[in-house]
């Protein structure tokens, strides 16, 4: 199982409380969401290897850029901090 874990923070790298971050998953088309709290962290625990997985942020409005975790990262601990200018 893979461990995906990160921070949503603005431009200047100060967290964003609120913000919900979506992983969608390509094979399933499962889509779960994480609410950060005031550190601006989330994690998605117990994900397949086996799957590509897809993440972004919302916060008020404003999108992070989508990332992707690829089947063929064979890392079964992933970090990806999303930023979102607003």
């Amino acid at each position: 199982m893979r461990l995906l874990t990160g921070q949503v923070v603005d431009r200047r790298e100060n967290p964003l409380p609120g913000a919900v971050v979506y992983l969608s998953d390509s094979r399933t088309h499962d889509v779960k969401t994480y609410i950060v709290g005031k550190d601006g962290a989330y994690h998605f625990p117990g994900l397949s290897l086996n799957s590509d997985y897809e993440i972004y942020a919302l916060f008020q409005g404003k999108k992070s850029d989508v990332k992707t975790v690829s089947q063929f990262d064979s890392r079964t601990q992933v970090n990806l901090d999303l930023k979102i200018a607003h």
